[in-house]
């Protein structure tokens, strides 16, 4: 069977490796891929192509004669990849673009919730900024998330900590463009966040794992968003009452969307809070894995992926099965990452050869084969996975390896504390 990825991050890396372990899969594609994936899985790249070029991608798949696509990436979504791929008789695994406006369109998610009686902070949708400036004046004084509505890579969610850095936050909305235009405004909610991923088929589903996720550039959670700067898996703070609440709330989310007509297939990535009562709330939710949560939770699959997946698409929802290790994963970024880090391109990154000879994963991003090197390509380069019986093992394991790797200039850079609230925790 030949199957297509539709994506060119460390989250595509992991679905090869992935389907990969599958002994039906023969052959693995990707759009638009990345080296590494090319060089660890034989995977056939597209480089010069775009998530969004989707005649592009339908032209290929036919070509190539793709049994599944499997579309794994935010714009693709949005840009009705998998509504085009069907309507072209070719079998694909993610959301529809209707469905898929859970992500893509944060102010109908909100409203969406907001219908369904679904546990989120107060907010209010601006398009424009006086809106938003008008609304902050009313205020007394408070902390806020000003968030872009469209997709924005990670980057969109702005806390303000008082009304300066509110108005602050309404102006940069201009610096997402389009996905900017429309904003919200939301309440800010005090509590630990977790992530949580449910394989759907429109009113059944099963959860495959729960992550902690490290948005913030530099230790102790300080510096700007980031797409993700490495998680952890299991998080000690989903306990069987958060468990429960997930479930519950996964279960009123595909209900309130097959009402809709809008019925789910696919990964549901529920992006949660839990505050000082034990209560969940929903941060937001995404229409496919994360990035790098999909790094620490899809090794951990025991089921054959390319079978659940297929059986997905015939409605049928199987128990998932989980080796129940933990995991850590480190993302290692060009140093001035996510700002400016256009001096690191072309850097050669030291380290790999002994790397892939360890205990470790190794899941690519945006670094580049140049003969026998490996030289830097864009902001989030690689990400360094390790397992073990604990977090605190899997964590030694993680940063002895990364002691290995460098960057002339000192151009590599990476958090040293991921998984920091379990590390504490007794």
């Amino acid at each position: 069977m030949r199957v297509m990825i539709i994506d060119g991050g460390g989250r595509g890396s992991a679905l090869a490796a992935v389907y990969a372990k599958s002994k039906q899969v023969t052959e693995i594609s990707a759009v638009p891929g990345n080296d590494f994936m090319k060089y660890a899985q034989s995977v056939t790249t597209f480089p010069k192509l775009k998530t969004t070029d989707t005649k592009d991608i339908i032209k290929i798949a036919k070509n190539l004669k793709i049994d599944l696509v499997d579309v794994a990436q935010d714009d693709a979504v949005a840009a009705g990849l998998v509504d085009l791929l069907k309507k072209n008789k070719i079998k694909a695994f993610g959301p529809t673009k209707a469905a898929g406006q859970i992500e893509w369109d944060k102010a109908w998610s909100r409203n969406f919730m907001e219908k369904f009686d679904l546990p989120s902070p107060a907010y209010v949708v601006c398009k424009s900024q006086k809106e938003g400036l008008d609304f902050i004046n009313k205020q007394k004084e408070s902390k806020w998330f000003v968030k872009a509505a469209g997709l924005a890579a990670g980057k969109g969610a702005i806390f303000a900590k008082n009304e300066e850095e509110a108005k602050k936050a309404i102006y940069k909305m201009k610096q997402f463009a389009k996905a900017g235009e429309t904003f919200l405004i939301e309440q800010c909610l005090e509590g630990e966040e977790f992530s949580a991923f449910a394989i759907c088929a429109k009113d059944k589903f099963e959860i495959v794992g729960y992550a902690q996720d490290h948005k913030r550039v530099f230790d102790g959670d300080l510096g700007p968003n980031t797409g993700g700067m490495g998680c952890s898996s299991p998080p000690k703070i989903v306990t069987k009452n958060i468990d429960k609440q997930v479930k519950q709330i996964v279960r009123k989310t595909i209900k309130g969307l097959v009402s809709l007509k809008r019925p789910y297939v696919g990964i549901l990535y529920l992006g949660a809070m839990v505050d000082r009562n034990d209560k969940v709330w929903i941060i937001e939710f995404n229409a496919r894995w994360g990035d790098p949560e999909a790094q620490v939770i899809l090794p951990g699959i025991k089921n054959n992926y390319f079978e659940l997946v297929n059986e997905l698409l015939k409605n049928n929802v199987h128990r998932i099965k989980n080796d129940n290790k933990h995991r850590i994963v480190v993302a290692a970024t060009s140093k001035g990452y996510p700002d400016s880090y256009s001096k690191v391109i072309g850097k050669p990154i030291l380290g790999f050869d002994k790397i892939l000879k360890s205990k470790v994963s190794i899941f690519g991003a945006a670094i580049k084969k140049s003969g026998q090197k490996w030289t830097a390509n864009g902001g989030r380069l690689f990400y360094l996975m390790a397992e073990g019986k604990s977090i605190k093992e899997s964590s030694k394991m993680a940063y002895l390896a990364l002691n290995n790797m460098s960057s002339p200039g000192k151009n590599l850079h990476y958090r040293k504390d991921i998984g920091w609230r379990d590390l504490k925790r007794k």
